[in-house]
Protein backbone atom coordinates (compact mmCIF):
# COMPACT_ATOMS: atom_id res chain seq x y z
CA UNK A 1 0.00 0.00 0.00
CA UNK A 2 2.92 2.45 1.13
CA UNK A 3 4.53 1.67 -2.24
CA UNK A 4 1.36 2.44 -4.05
CA UNK A 5 0.50 5.85 -2.22
CA UNK A 6 4.37 7.04 -2.99
CA UNK A 7 4.71 5.75 -6.55
CA UNK A 8 3.53 9.33 -8.49
CA UNK A 9 5.57 11.48 -5.85
CA UNK A 10 8.59 9.49 -6.08
CA UNK A 11 8.31 9.51 -9.76
CA UNK A 12 7.80 13.34 -10.15
CA UNK A 13 10.69 13.33 -7.80
CA UNK A 14 13.14 11.35 -10.33
CA UNK A 15 11.61 13.85 -12.94
CA UNK A 16 12.43 16.63 -10.98
CA UNK A 17 16.07 15.28 -10.13
CA UNK A 18 17.19 14.63 -13.49
CA UNK A 19 16.38 17.73 -14.67
CA UNK A 20 18.32 19.75 -12.20
CA UNK A 21 21.17 17.32 -11.54
CA UNK A 22 23.60 15.81 -13.76
CA UNK A 23 21.26 12.35 -13.29
CA UNK A 24 20.50 10.67 -16.52
CA UNK A 25 17.12 8.88 -17.14
CA UNK A 26 19.18 6.00 -18.60
CA UNK A 27 23.06 4.92 -18.86
CA UNK A 28 24.72 2.45 -21.11
CA UNK A 29 26.40 -0.04 -18.43
CA UNK A 30 27.98 -2.39 -20.88
CA UNK A 31 27.39 -3.36 -24.46
CA UNK A 32 24.13 -5.38 -23.65
CA UNK A 33 22.93 -3.31 -20.78
CA UNK A 34 21.18 -0.05 -19.94
CA UNK A 35 20.40 0.81 -16.48
CA UNK A 36 17.65 3.44 -16.20
CA UNK A 37 14.27 4.52 -14.95
CA UNK A 38 10.94 3.76 -15.98
CA UNK A 39 10.42 4.44 -19.90
CA UNK A 40 7.48 6.73 -20.80
CA UNK A 41 4.84 5.36 -23.23
CA UNK A 42 5.51 8.40 -25.16
CA UNK A 43 8.84 7.67 -25.39
CA UNK A 44 9.37 4.24 -26.68
CA UNK A 45 6.39 2.85 -28.01
CA UNK A 46 7.06 3.35 -31.34
CA UNK A 47 10.98 2.80 -31.26
CA UNK A 48 9.67 -0.65 -29.08
CA UNK A 49 7.07 -1.70 -32.19
CA UNK A 50 9.97 -0.77 -35.03
CA UNK A 51 12.64 -2.83 -32.58
CA UNK A 52 10.45 -5.55 -32.31
CA UNK A 53 11.54 -5.15 -28.50
CA UNK A 54 11.08 -8.58 -26.11
CA UNK A 55 9.63 -8.27 -22.74
CA UNK A 56 9.97 -9.57 -19.73
CA UNK A 57 8.14 -8.15 -16.57
CA UNK A 58 9.56 -8.80 -13.05
CA UNK A 59 7.41 -7.63 -10.79
CA UNK A 60 8.74 -6.01 -7.43
CA UNK A 61 7.39 -4.10 -4.92
CA UNK A 62 9.50 -0.57 -4.83
CA UNK A 63 11.02 0.86 -1.66
CA UNK A 64 11.65 -1.82 0.46
CA UNK A 65 11.88 -5.19 -1.62
CA UNK A 66 15.11 -6.87 -3.78
CA UNK A 67 13.86 -9.11 -6.30
CA UNK A 68 13.59 -13.12 -5.00
CA UNK A 69 16.50 -15.23 -6.45
CA UNK A 70 14.47 -16.54 -8.86
CA UNK A 71 13.38 -13.49 -10.61
CA UNK A 72 17.26 -12.78 -10.14
CA UNK A 73 18.18 -16.06 -12.54
CA UNK A 74 15.17 -15.23 -15.04
CA UNK A 75 16.56 -11.44 -15.08
CA UNK A 76 20.06 -12.71 -15.99
CA UNK A 77 19.00 -15.57 -18.13
CA UNK A 78 16.73 -13.02 -20.14
CA UNK A 79 19.51 -10.53 -20.55
CA UNK A 80 22.47 -13.31 -21.46
CA UNK A 81 19.65 -14.05 -24.46
CA UNK A 82 21.00 -10.93 -25.74
CA UNK A 83 24.84 -10.85 -25.36
CA UNK A 84 26.80 -10.98 -28.54
CA UNK A 85 22.89 -10.84 -30.64
CA UNK A 86 24.55 -11.06 -34.39
CA UNK A 87 22.61 -8.62 -37.30
CA UNK A 88 23.18 -7.42 -40.59
CA UNK A 89 23.53 -3.95 -40.84
CA UNK A 90 23.16 -2.52 -44.25
CA UNK A 91 23.22 1.10 -45.33
CA UNK A 92 24.71 2.72 -47.63
CA UNK A 93 28.02 3.77 -45.83
CA UNK A 94 28.38 0.20 -45.04
CA UNK A 95 29.26 -3.47 -46.73
CA UNK A 96 27.01 -6.01 -44.87
CA UNK A 97 28.74 -5.91 -41.30
CA UNK A 98 27.95 -7.99 -38.91
CA UNK A 99 27.58 -5.69 -35.03
CA UNK A 100 26.07 -6.81 -32.34
CA UNK A 101 22.56 -5.28 -32.03
CA UNK A 102 21.30 -6.66 -28.36
CA UNK A 103 20.74 -4.45 -25.72
CA UNK A 104 18.74 -4.67 -22.59
CA UNK A 105 16.70 -2.08 -21.28
CA UNK A 106 16.70 -2.41 -17.46
CA UNK A 107 14.34 -0.53 -15.30
CA UNK A 108 12.46 0.26 -12.25
CA UNK A 109 11.03 3.25 -11.45
CA UNK A 110 14.39 5.68 -10.98
CA UNK A 111 16.69 2.99 -12.28
CA UNK A 112 18.33 2.96 -9.08
CA UNK A 113 17.87 0.19 -6.44
CA UNK A 114 15.54 -2.91 -7.90
CA UNK A 115 16.87 -2.94 -11.00
CA UNK A 116 20.48 -2.23 -10.26
CA UNK A 117 20.27 -5.65 -8.19
CA UNK A 118 19.39 -7.44 -11.31
CA UNK A 119 22.43 -5.51 -13.35
CA UNK A 120 24.69 -6.32 -10.53
CA UNK A 121 23.70 -10.05 -10.81
CA UNK A 122 24.12 -9.93 -14.40
CA UNK A 123 27.95 -8.33 -14.00
CA UNK A 124 28.96 -10.74 -11.27
CA UNK A 125 27.83 -13.63 -13.82
CA UNK A 126 29.72 -12.04 -16.72
CA UNK A 127 32.55 -11.43 -15.07
CA UNK A 128 32.70 -13.54 -12.29
CA UNK A 129 32.89 -10.30 -10.17
CA UNK A 130 32.12 -10.02 -6.36
CA UNK A 131 29.13 -7.72 -5.22
CA UNK A 132 31.23 -4.83 -4.31
CA UNK A 133 33.17 -5.11 -7.79
CA UNK A 134 30.06 -5.07 -9.36
CA UNK A 135 28.48 -2.39 -7.46
CA UNK A 136 31.87 -0.35 -7.76
CA UNK A 137 31.31 -0.62 -11.96
CA UNK A 138 27.66 0.49 -11.75
CA UNK A 139 28.69 3.72 -9.89
CA UNK A 140 31.56 4.66 -12.17
CA UNK A 141 28.39 4.34 -14.71
CA UNK A 142 25.35 5.61 -12.92
CA UNK A 143 26.78 6.95 -9.76
CA UNK A 144 23.00 7.50 -8.05
CA UNK A 145 22.14 3.64 -7.85
CA UNK A 146 21.14 2.83 -4.43
CA UNK A 147 21.38 -0.26 -2.74
CA UNK A 148 20.08 -0.56 0.60
CA UNK A 149 20.51 -3.77 3.01
CA UNK A 150 18.34 -6.05 1.57
CA UNK A 151 19.43 -5.47 -1.91
CA UNK A 152 23.04 -6.06 -1.12
CA UNK A 153 21.66 -9.32 0.47
CA UNK A 154 20.36 -10.43 -2.21
CA UNK A 155 23.44 -9.66 -4.66
CA UNK A 156 25.41 -11.71 -2.22
CA UNK A 157 23.16 -14.26 -1.77
CA UNK A 158 23.17 -14.84 -5.47
CA UNK A 159 26.90 -14.25 -5.60
CA UNK A 160 27.44 -17.24 -3.16
CA UNK A 161 24.73 -19.75 -5.01
CA UNK A 162 25.62 -18.86 -8.70
CA UNK A 163 29.01 -17.33 -9.27
CA UNK A 164 31.31 -18.83 -6.46
CA UNK A 165 30.28 -22.63 -7.17
CA UNK A 166 30.70 -21.62 -10.90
Amino acid sequence: MFARMTFYPTLCYNILMEKITSRNWYDRIDETVILGALPFRSMTKQEWQRCNVEFLQLSVTDIFESPCQEKLQLGVKFINKFRNLPTKLNNSHSTDKTYNSGSVYVHCKAGRTRSATLVGCYLMMKNQWSPEEAVAYMQQKRPHILLYTQQWDALRLFHKNYVENK
